[in-house]
C-alpha cells in the first residue's frame, strides 16, 4: 500500500475507533511497526493526529464512543501507567477505607500497594484477585459483570457504594475534557464511577496524557470534583481548572 493509501486508512480507522495502537496498524495495514510509527509522524505533522506511547489518538475535544478490551488497553501507555500506578499507591494510608475502580491503570496501582491495613472496595474482579493475594481486606461488589473491561456494573453494585463512605477513591477514565469533565462510554460504568466519586472524601482520576480532550459519551464528574494524576499535562489550561500532579520516573 503506498503512503497516501496509508494516511486515509490510518484516519479511517481513528475515526471508528478514536485511538489505535501501532500494532493494530501493521496488522490492518500489512506493514512493519517502522512504516507505521513513520506514518504517524506525518499525520501528527499535519495536526491530523495525536502520537501516544503505543500507538495514536484523535485530536482534540473529539468524541470517542469505542472501547477495546481489556487485554489491548493494557498495552498502551504501560510505561506512563506504571508511573501513575506507582505514585497513587503511596496516598494510600493504613485507616484509609478506599475505593479502587475497574480499569488498567489503577490495575497498576494495585500492583504497588503492599503491606496495609487500608479496607479496599472494588468493581474490579482482577483487582480484587490481586489484593486478596496479598492478603489485604478487600471487598468486590456484586453485580453483572461487563466482559470487556471486566468491570462489575449495574444499580446493585451502584445502590451498594451509595451506602458506604470512602476516605480515597482512584477512578481510571476514557476522557478528560473541560466541557465534559470526565467520561467514559457505558452509562453504568459511569453510574458506579459518579457514586463512588460523591461518596469520597478525596477523589483521585488515574489518567495517561492521551486522554486529554477526550470527550466520551457519559459524564461522570465535572473536571474540578477530582484531583488527576497523570504523566504529562498536553496543555496549561487544564491546570487552571483541577488540582493535577504529575509524576516521572525515578
Amino acid at each position: 500500500m503506498v503512503l497516501q493509501g496509508r494516511l486515509i486508512s490510518i484516519l479511517k480507522l481513528l475515526e471508528q475507533r478514536q485511538t489505535v495502537t501501532v500494532g493494530e496498524l501493521c496488522d490492518e495495514l500489512g506493514v512493519s511497526e517502522s512504516t507505521v510509527r513513520r506514518d504517524l509522524v506525518v499525520l501528527e505533522e499535519k495536526g491530523k493526529l495525536i502520537r501516544v506511547h503505543g500507538g495514536a489518538a484523535i485530536t482534540e475535544d473529539s468524541l470517542l464512543n469505542y472501547e477495546r478490551d481489556v487485554r489491548t488497553k493494557s498495552e498502551i501507555n504501560i510505561r506512563e501507567k506504571d508511573m501513575i500506578g506507582r505514585y497513587a499507591a503511596q496516598l494510600i494510608e493504613d485507616d484509609d477505607v478506599v475505593f479502587i475502580d475497574a480499569g488498567t491503570t489503577t490495575d497498576k496501582l494495585v500492583d504497588y500497594i503492599s503491606k496495609s491495613s487500608a479496607t479496599f472496595f472494588t468493581n474490579g474482579i482482577e483487582h480484587a484477585k490481586k489484593l486478596n493475594a496479598k492478603g489485604l481486606n478487600v471487598i468486590i461488589l456484586g453485580g453483572k459483570v461487563k466482559q470487556n473491561t471486566e468491570a462489575v456494573v449495574g444499580a446493585s453494585a451502584a445502590a451498594y457504594i451509595s451506602k458506604l463512605n470512602f476516605t480515597k477513591c482512584f477512578l481510571g477514565t476514557n476522557g478528560i475534557s473541560h466541557k465534559s469533565g470526565f467520561t467514559t462510554p457505558d452509562c453504568e460504568e459511569a453510574l458506579i464511577k459518579e457514586t463512588a466519586a460523591k461518596n469520597s472524601l478525596k477523589v483521585f482520576v488515574l489518567a495517561d496524557n492521551s486522554k486529554f480532550g477526550i470527550i466520551s459519551t457519559v459524564s461522570f464528574c465535572d473536571i474540578d470534583g477530582a484531583c488527576i494524576i497523570t504523566d504529562k499535562v498536553k496543555s496549561e489550561k487544564y491546570l487552571k481548572s483541577t488540582q493535577i500532579k504529575e509524576v516521572s520516573e525515578r
